[in-house]
């Protein structure tokens, strides 16, 4: 932010210095400028255009003399007084990318029994040193520049378990951070430890089926929090990693945690973020709820879900546990990434070592905002971009996980996704990769944004589909609007090729891009919505309604996506964003699933329904437009034919109030009926109100 004091000065290029003077200080008038660095040198400046910045006058003023990165400028106006001079977007240039191009293959903290090293890159930096944390004071030790801005140290002995910061001196300030590269957090992000993943007994590696494609896969979304936060539910140690995975007794009899997951059939399970975050306080994490989409750091975990918080090490062998009892469970693991925006920039790690450098900004200092959060992440420049790769492939080489779905993925370079996906399937092949593709409005140029209208050029990246949730859930935006299971007959074509992955009409040139759901952590639930959109309506014709809904996912061509307790018509009580309310309204509540336990046993039967037949999962556009035709009855119900080399189905989906007469023009088995009234072989039958039902043809 600019223009808060009465005179600002930003280097804002190898030639360019704005200089800002309040319209109120000496008339916002200044005859001339210069710098002086801390050796007392003078940079003459010479002033050029002056623009009206509303409260203040900015100064365009070239450079008269070299700036040499790394020392700390002061700028003097005609008036003698001064402001420090902060290198601001002379960090997003080609000059200092060529000047400052890094050497080192690993940053961080890198230990050894006799002896650690300490590296960071901050080319801006007067000074570096690294700060050790004990009961008898700081140690203080120097690190060494080098002449690509890397500071360096060896310090001797065996550090494991010491506590330490990097204290910095950038643009006349000294900051104080935790180690960005090292995933050993302490509190709060207060500090990094000395430590190795080496050193740790981290669980045996579990290998899990790999999927023959991407679309194979149904993924189900989950808070670490919310699945074990119901008191009386048999958890040790409620909310955390370890309680995510606990199985004794009180857990199978009672079908809560990963003994309910694992009775679903789902092949994935999407953990909100696990990620460092900063919007829950780790000492007290029951003082405050968030889903965590706030994050504090990309390479540590969150202390809150942690049984210790207190100690580094406890999250992580955690965490890493938790994901191999989800493969011994057969379930593969994907984690929610927030690489788009930070919870407080100016205390994120990376933006204290150089700040500006990380964050999308214009050469006038104006920072993006097309997360909606103040910052937008910069994935273009060359070590941003290795700071995210490197972030999100130690995810897979330490705790094997299985896939990542982006958050408001928009806001980044389709480049960086590639990138990403390219190193996964290197590691995995059938790691997955997906996110909100939405065309969020940042200073990413359009043809280079990771949005759905350039997923032609992110071969192996999905989106999730807007299209299919506003057709089949309706407008999230006006709560009283219907999809067509509740009703909506009227959106019958659209329904068509929605069911198709879009494909058809040239949305997506693959179905394993598309990710169809119709419910997320955003927004009112599916049941919530429904209660608007269907009012008057008994809970029973919900319930249909709901199951309807979620067939239409579990079978529509692509990859179907289920937010926990979906399944159930789960309810936040009517809020629509419950991101920082309280356990009350997010966790999940095992006694509606009991009430509700004929919609659990309906979602089973659509996921064996998906899973045995293969024309539900066909893998290719070209075997989309060869095996998908749609066709209606009366309008308004709709006829989903699909096939493939292993057999020809039939689905039938009727939103309505009417019984509807199905011909079948040819023998077929009923594999499926949402109402239980047709059977066995049949040539023709009567299609219930609100339900759905799938025949194998035999001819």
């Amino acid at each position: 932010m600019r223009t808060k004091d009465n005179l600002e000065a930003f280097i804002d290029g190898y030639n360019t210095v704005h200089v800002y003077m309040q319209k109120g200080f000496y008339d916002g008038i200044s005859r001339s400028f210069h710098l002086k660095d801390q050796f007392g040198e003078i940079v003459p400046l010479s002033i050029g255009e002056k623009v009206d910045a509303g409260t203040h006058y900015c100064y365009v003023c070239t450079v008269d003399a070299p700036i040499k990165v790394g020392r700390e400028y002061v700028l003097y106006d005609s008036h003698c007084r001064t402001a420090k001079a902060k290198y601001s977007h002379i960090v997003k240039t080609k000059q200092f990318a060529d000047h400052f191009s890094p050497s080192y293959k690993q940053y961080g903290c890198i230990y050894k029994p006799a002896e650690t090293t300490f590296r960071v890159w901050t080319p801006v930096a007067s000074a570096v040193e690294v700060v050790f944390k004990d009961k008898e004071g700081d140690r203080i030790v120097p690190m060494q520049r080098n002449s690509k801005g890397e500071w360096s140290v060896v310090v001797k002995g065996d550090l494991r378990h010491a506590m330490y910061v990097y204290r910095v001196h950038v643009n006349g300030e000294i900051k104080e951070t935790y180690d960005p590269y090292n995933l050993f957090t302490g509190l709060n992000t207060g500090f990094s430890q000395v430590n190795s993943i080496e050193a740790l007994k981290l669980p045996e590696k579990v290998e899990t089926v790999p999927m023959k494609q991407q679309t194979d896969a149904i993924v189900y979304e989950a808070s670490i929090r919310d699945m074990s936060a119901q008191k009386d539910s048999g958890f040790t140690y409620p909310k955390t990693f370890a309680a995510f995975t606990e199985e004794n007794e009180t857990t199978r009899i009672k079908r809560t945690g990963l003994s309910y997951i694992k009775e679903l059939g789902v092949t994935h399970v999407q953990l909100m973020p696990v990620l460092d975050f900063g919007s829950v306080d780790e000492e007290y994490p029951t003082l405050y709820y968030n889903w965590g989409y706030d994050p504090a750091h990309y390479m540590g975990l969150e202390g809150s879900y942690s049984i210790d918080p207190f100690d580094p090490e406890s999250r992580i062998v955690e965490f890493a546990r938790l994901v191999q009892d989800m493969h011994k469970s057969g379930l593969k693991v994907t984690l929610d990434l927030v690489f788009n925006h930070v919870w407080d920039r100016e205390r994120f790690g990376l933006d204290v070592l150089i700040p500006d450098y990380y964050f999308l900004m214009d050469s006038w200092g104006n920072y993006s905002n097309g997360s909606m959060c103040g910052n937008d992440i910069d994935s273009r420049p060359e070590m941003s971009r290795r700071y995210l790769v490197d972030a999100a492939m130690q995810l897979i080489d330490i705790f094997d996980v299985d896939g990542f779905r982006f958050d408001l993925m928009g806001v980044l370079d389709y480049t960086l996704l590639n990138e990403i996906a390219k190193e996964a399937r290197k590691r995995k092949p059938d790691f997955m990769i997906y996110g909100e593709g939405w065309d969020m409005n940042s200073f990413v140029p359009h043809e280079l944004r990771a949005s759905q209208n350039n997923q032609m050029n992110m071969p192996q990246v999905g989106h999730f589909s807007d299209r299919f949730r506003n057709v089949i859930r309706g407008d999230s935006s006006f709560l009283g609007d219907k999809g067509y299971p509740a009703g909506k007959t009227e959106v019958i074509n659209d329904v068509k090729q929605v069911m198709a992955a879009s494909i058809l009409e040239g949305r997506f040139d693959q179905p394993y891009k598309v990710v169809n759901y119709v419910e997320c952590h955003d927004n009112h639930t599916m049941w919530d919505k429904n209660r608007k959109a269907c009012e008057g309506q008994p809970r029973s014709e919900r319930m249909k309604r709901q199951n309807l809904t979620t067939a239409m996912v579990m079978l529509a061509q692509g990859i179907p996506f289920i937010h926990c307790g979906q399944e159930f018509g789960r309810t936040k009580q009517n809020l629509g964003n419950t991101y920082d309310k309280s356990d009350h309204f997010n966790m999940v509540d095992y006694h509606r699933r009991d009430e509700m336990d004929m919609m659990v046993e309906e979602f089973k039967a659509l996921v064996r329904l998906r899973k045995e037949h293969s024309s539900f999962r066909l893998g290719t556009g070209q075997a989309v437009r060869d095996g998908v035709e749609t066709s209606d009855i009366n309008g308004k119900v709709l006829v989903y034919q699909t096939k493939d080399e292993n057999e020809r189905l039939v689905s039938f989906f009727n939103p309505t109030n009417e019984t509807i007469h199905c011909d079948l023009h040819g023998c077929g088995i009923v594999l499926h009926d949402s109402a239980h009234r047709t059977f066995g072989e049949i040539r023709a039958f009567e299609l219930q109100p609100v339900s759905v039902v799938v025949v194998s043809m035999k001819d």
